[in-house]
This record gives structure tokens, sequence and C-alpha cells, in this order.
């Protein structure tokens, strides 16, 4: 019942719960109506075929100016219910209905490319945690999102923010996607080139998980199916600065890595010899790469000679592997000869 009542309420908001991106705001100052944003041909209606050209810049076409921001700066992307919004009291679909529960995500391609093609690359997403959706701060900000340039090479780029409104989520084909184009030159000293993207006409399915997704009840829109959900497309470019860094050592975060305690040294013991620059404190690991050198027995382990060896010439499985370990400390050779005991033939040695 809930359920079929949370549909109902939905369906009966579409006629006026739309969105779209209209300006940047940077260093805390809106830069004006449409300035270096692309008016969109669809108006505020959301796009419900993902290969449609709409999901490059909504039908945009270049506006006039690129507006200049500093590699690795934070800017505002503001969005409105309606366009040139004015004055906005008493609109409660401002900047998005609040039952457009979704993910947000940020792309960016180089401006020469005009969005077509694979050159479109994700900068940053936000889908849902806990109980809490991108969209749900994103109304609370009223209609601000946040971004952080990469440390990009000086350029003119494209920035491409969207939305995805899930709340006709469960029927294929009727999730709702909103996006823009906005126009920046990045200055500043940065290096870094965006890599090979997406291009946004076949960067999600209708079957995602995150497009194909019922948000009503426990969320399960996960490639598995279990709880939780997967923002569709492509994963964060791992040199975007608006990517989460890994958190530094004393950083304070609720995410910080605390690294595994060391283990505790063994007790003092005069057998023990104390480790040096050319002795380990303990026998060397294999890497993944690198398999442990294998112990071996020279020719004269058995032949009687000045040696001191107790293993006879002619030996079994059984006194080799004893041998091995009366003769070794190490717990690699130990490992080794009981691994040759299991493997090896039962006969003898000449």
């Amino acid at each position: 019942m809930k359920t079929g009542i949370a549909f109902a309420l939905a369906a009966a908001e579409l006629a006026y719960a739309h969105s779209t991106f209209q300006s940047f705001v940077i260093g805390g100052k809106d830069a004006g109506h449409h300035k270096g944003v692309q008016t969109p041909s669809n108006a505020n209606n959301p796009i419900t075929d993902v290969t449609s050209k709409s999901m490059i810049c909504n039908g945009g076409t270049e506006a006039a100016d690129f507006l200049e921001v500093a590699a690795g700066s934070k800017i505002q992307l503001q969005w409105h219910h309606n366009d040139g919004a004015g004055d906005v009291s008493g609109d409660s679909a401002e900047p998005i209905d609040t039952s457009h529960h979704g993910p947000i995500m940020v792309y960016m391609a180089p401006a020469e490319s005009k969005g077509e093609g694979e050159v479109w690359v994700k900068i940053q997403e936000d889908g849902l945690t806990g109980t809490t959706w991108a969209v749900d701060t994103f109304y609370k900000n009223k209609g601000l999102i946040d971004v952080t340039v990469p440390n990009l090479a000086p350029g003119n780029y494209y920035i491409r923010p969207e939305i995805i409104a899930l709340h006709e989520g469960n029927v294929e084909g009727k999730a709702q996607f909103y996006n823009g184009c906005g126009q920046i030159k990045v200055t500043g000293s940065g290096s870094a080139s965006l890599p090979a993207g997406v291009d946004m006409t076949k960067a999600y399915s209708s079957k995602d998980p995150g497009v194909l997704c019922n948000i009503y009840g426990d969320v399960k829109c996960t490639a598995s199916g279990s709880a939780g959900y997967d923002i569709p497309g492509p994963a964060v470019w791992d040199g975007a600065s608006g990517s989460a860094p890994a958190p530094s050592a004393g950083s304070g975060s609720d995410n910080e890595t605390t690294p595994a305690p060391a283990s505790s040294a063994a007790p003092a013991s005069s057998a023990a010899p104390t480790p040096t620059a050319t002795t380990p404190a303990t026998p060397e690991q294999p890497s993944a790469t690198q398999p442990a050198a294998e112990p071996t027995v020279s020719a004269e382990a058995g032949s009687g000679s000045d040696s001191g060896s107790d293993l006879p010439e002619t030996f079994t499985i059984a006194e080799f592997v004893s041998w091995l370990e009366k003769k070794t400390g190490s717990a690699t050779a130990k490992r080794f000869a009981r691994a040759f005991a299991r493997r090896a033939h039962a006969r003898a040695f000449a």
C-alpha cells in the first residue's frame, strides 16, 4: 500500500518537478544566468532514452563564453526548477521536487570535441549513503553541486553535471535524466590530460541496476541484487581531484585508513640472531611474481664426508624430511620439506 501511494504521489508531481543547470558560482559569486552555460533545447524536461543525442549536452549549443577557473579549484554548479528562476519563494519544486531521489555525477570533456564520441570522463559521483540520496543533499543545498576541478593542463573544457531521478525507475525506460553543459577555461600550472572517456549516448543501459531501480522500500539496485545502489556509468577517473583521495595519516577523517599494527616482537632468545642489514628479521616472503626459491640438498649431503651429515647415501622420503627439518630452523625449509613429502613418490634416492 505504501509503495502504491508513493508511486501515485510521484506521478502527480511529474508536471512541475524538473530542473536545469543554469549558472556557475565561482569564488562564491554567481557568474550570471547562462554565462558559459549552454541553454538546453529540451527546456527543463527529462530525457528517458539513454541513447538520445540529448544525453550529450541536453541539446544545447556552445555558448559564447568560457569562464576562467584555476586547476584544482572548487566551483559550484547552480541548478533551478525553472529557467531564469528569479524569485523562487513558494516554489516547493525549487530546485527540484523532493520525490526525485537519485544519484548525481559530473563529467568533463575537451571542448574541441563538442562532446561527441568517447570523450566524457567522470570526475565525481554521489549516490546513496545510508538512506540519503545525492539529490536529497542537492535539494538542501538549494540546487548547488560542489565540484573540484581536476589538476588539468590549461585549456578549454566542457563540464557536464547530471542527475538521474529514479522516482519511476522501477519501470524500464522511465528513469529521468537531467544534464547540461558548462564551458570553462582551466588556468594555472596543471599538467594532467583527460584520458579516453565514454560516449554519453552509450554510457548507460536502460537495464543497468542503477537505472532500472525501485527506490521504494529496501533499495536493492546492485549487480548482485544485494542491498545498496550501484551508480551507473564508468568509474570516477583516478586522476580527478574531485574523487575521494587516500586519507593522509593523522587527518582525523572517519574514512581514515588505519595501518595494520606491527606484529609483536618475539621474546629475546640467545638462539635468535639480531637482525642486521644483511640478515632479515623474518624469512623473505615470496611475491606474486617471484616464488620462493626451493631449498636444495647438495651432492655431499649424504656422501658420508666430513660434512657432518647423518643422512645415509640411500634414504627414504620420510628420512629426508626429518633430516631437513632437523638441519634447518627455517620455516620456509620446513614448509618445503612437508610439501615435498606430500607431492613426491615414495621411492628411495641413490
